[in-house]
């Protein structure tokens, strides 16, 4: 066939070899230009070698028939991975090519033995897979040091890496990764690896039970119950821990409630003194529950210590000579610590059981405040605040003076492991001395840092039980402000109750406060507003929630209030002064529609009604009368 320029311009290069065009020749060498003939020859002898496309082309005849058959796609490059050959790798730019050389020999493709276009593609799948492997974990690492490597991933992460390949899916998924996860994130913490098989699952059923209760404390959707015990009998001291209630009465009755279990006929704790005793029994001042112990104080001195384990009889009985100041509970284990007139006694049981006084201390003024330190190895400390001093009192040590201002009461005080927060009363703006929430290290007893600046007083702090680095406070100014410790610097504050804030709490993206007037409220933290609120008679003392319950307590500060007595024949005249507790329950087995909290609290079951027995849950909800 003879050559011309047509033939030289339809022969296109294959694009799978590199193409190697040759140098012109330079001057006083001896080579020369290369023949347009030279170009001919070797394109037409490897033009059925390759495809239009540049990939290589299995040139063979059908069983004698003379006729070519062209294979493309996946059969062509799975021939030319068998054969040993490199696939073609196109050019992703089209830039201008000089003059065409001599192009390598290229080897015919041989046939695989019992070639099939099936086995050619199974072949292919198989080297695919072989590729996706990871030869770094497989090989080179021990599955337990991969998994090592792993454990520093999150959630995303992980997800991320089960994407790459079988092995690092097998490594992504182990349960040893996913049950880190639930304790970091503090689900399940008192599961055992064993407890579930599959630990992904209870992660993500976890963090959807966790939304779900967010919606509904977002949407007041849940519970509400009333924590009643008998008319006639006004309420004194609320607190709680763990969702269980105890109450102290001026009668003298101590009461408790299980709202875990909704157990309304909780056994009344009975005290030393028995109802053969004549005369009244005294008031109850204080009350304190932790997860083992209840111990109530009496006006009269008298303290009393229950076992929650063993029953109604008290497990300790001690008397002081006057009344009781303040009471603290140790979070855990069994310490107890009484304030009466200048001297603070702390109280714990020995190895054996047997109860003792482990201190004694004498002070120069009135206890106001109690609160010993949490997570103390060794002997308990204790915190208290007489007035305008704050002193650290150690078992086996003198007391220490934390702070001292002359004619600068301290307005309130809560205590962590490791830091004391209280509330400072300031001369006004005149002597440029405000109030002012102080933050004390316990170790080395120097002061951290001061906060605020507000005429008000502040009623309330909350430390304990704040997310790290954070702590809010309740002002007699009416306002709610959160602090970050780290820039001593306020993230919000939050108008709440125009009677000013009595008690408050926050977890990481919510608070709730009361005040004087009886007003819960519930804000979003992070958006500064007010979700929901809630109304009752008498000033809110107490406030206590976790995840899914709330507790509030509503105590009047009148205990015997006039025109009513405990004798009386109508106790139905002593309701609005009794006091109440309510628990709040937003549990996801709720239903939305039968569990949206009541509008108005009235049952609607008593024979007398009254106009206060109509309360309302957000004052200016309406109300159409039909």
């Amino acid at each position: 066939m003879a050559a011309g320029s047509s033939d030289l311009e339809s022969l296109s290069p294959p694009r799978a070899w590199p193409i190697c065009w040759p140098e012109p020749a330079r001057e006083g060498s001896g080579g020369g230009r290369a023949e347009p003939g030279s170009f001919r020859a070797a394109g037409r002898e490897h033009r059925l070698g390759w495809t239009a496309g540049g990939g290589p082309l299995a040139a063979h005849r059908d069983g004698g028939g003379g006729e070519e058959r062209r294979e493309t796609g996946y059969f062509a490059l799975a021939r030319s991975l068998l054969d040993g050959r490199a696939p073609g790798a196109r050019s992703r730019r089209h830039h201008r090519q000089p003059r065409p050389g001599p192009l390598p020999p290229v080897q015919p493709a041989a046939e695989p033995e019992g070639g099939g276009d099936n086995d050619l593609l199974g072949q292919l799948i198989r080297d695919l897979n072989e590729i996706n492997e990871v030869p770094f974990f497989d090989i080179q690492l021990p599955y337990e040091l991969a998994l090592k490597i792993f454990q520093y991933l999150g959630r995303t992460e992980l997800g991320r890496c089960a994407q790459v390949s079988r092995t690092w899916k097998v490594l992504a998924e182990d349960e040893v990764l996913w049950y880190r996860l639930c304790q970091q994130e503090g689900y399940l913490p008192d599961a055992s690896i064993s407890d579930c098989s599959c630990w992904k699952l209870a992660l993500q059923d976890c963090r959807a039970k966790e939304c779900a209760l967010r919606t509904n404390w977002k949407n007041r959707i849940g519970a509400v119950s009333q924590l009643q015990y008998e008319l006639g009998k006004v309420l004194c001291d609320v607190h709680s821990c763990d969702g269980v209630v105890i109450a102290g009465y001026t009668s003298g009755d101590v009461r408790l409630w299980d709202t875990r279990t909704w157990d309304y006929t909780a056994p009344i704790l009975e005290p030393v003194h028995g109802s053969a005793d004549p005369g009244p029994q005294p008031h109850v001042s204080f009350v304190r529950i932790n997860s083992s112990l209840a111990v109530a104080a009496y006006e009269d001195g008298t303290v009393n210590v229950w076992s929650l384990m063993i029953g109604r009889e008290p497990i300790h009985h001690y008397q002081h000579n006057q009344r009781i100041q303040a009471l603290a509970l140790g979070l855990e284990g069994a310490v107890i610590a009484t304030a009466s007139g200048f001297q603070v006694k702390v109280e714990s049981p020995d190895d054996r059981g047997y109860w003792q006084t482990i201190a004694e201390f004498e002070i120069q003024k009135l206890v106001n405040f109690l609160h010993l330190v949490p997570d103390v190895v060794g002997s308990p400390v204790t915190i208290a605040a007489a007035e305008d001093m704050v002193y650290l009192l150690k078992a086996e040590e003198s007391s220490k003076v934390l702070h001292s201002v002359y004619g600068l009461p301290v307005t309130c005080l809560d205590v962590s492991p490791s830091e004391a927060a209280f509330g400072v009363k300031g001369f006004g703006w005149l002597l440029n001395e405000t109030n002012k929430i102080l933050l004390y290290n316990l170790e080395t007893g120097q002061c951290l840092t001061k906060l605020g600046s507000s005429l008000g007083d502040f009623t309330c702090v909350n430390l304990q039980n704040s997310p790290p680095w954070m702590l809010v406070t309740g002002n007699k100014d009416r306002r709610v402000r959160v602090y970050d410790l780290r820039r001593s610097k306020s993230l919000c504050s939050l108008y709440a109750h125009h009677l000013g804030v009595s008690a408050v709490q926050m977890d990481d993206w919510k608070i709730v406060s009361g005040g004087e007037e009886g007003l819960v409220c519930v804000w979003d933290q992070r958006m500064g507003t007010k979700l929901w609120e809630m109304h009752a008679r008498h000033p809110v003392r107490h406030i206590w929630f976790n995840t899914h319950s709330l507790i509030t307590a509503n105590i009047p500060d009148e205990k015997n209030p006039r025109g009513a007595s405990i004798m009386d024949d109508d106790l139905t005249a002593h309701r609005r002064h009794r006091g109440i507790i309510y628990a709040y329950e937003f549990s996801v087995d709720q239903l939305a529609r039968e569990s949206v909290l009541p509008i108005c609290r009235s049952s609607y079951d008593e024979v007398t009604g009254y106009n206060y027995n109509i309360g309302l849950a957000v004052p200016y909800d309406n109300i159409l009368v039909t």
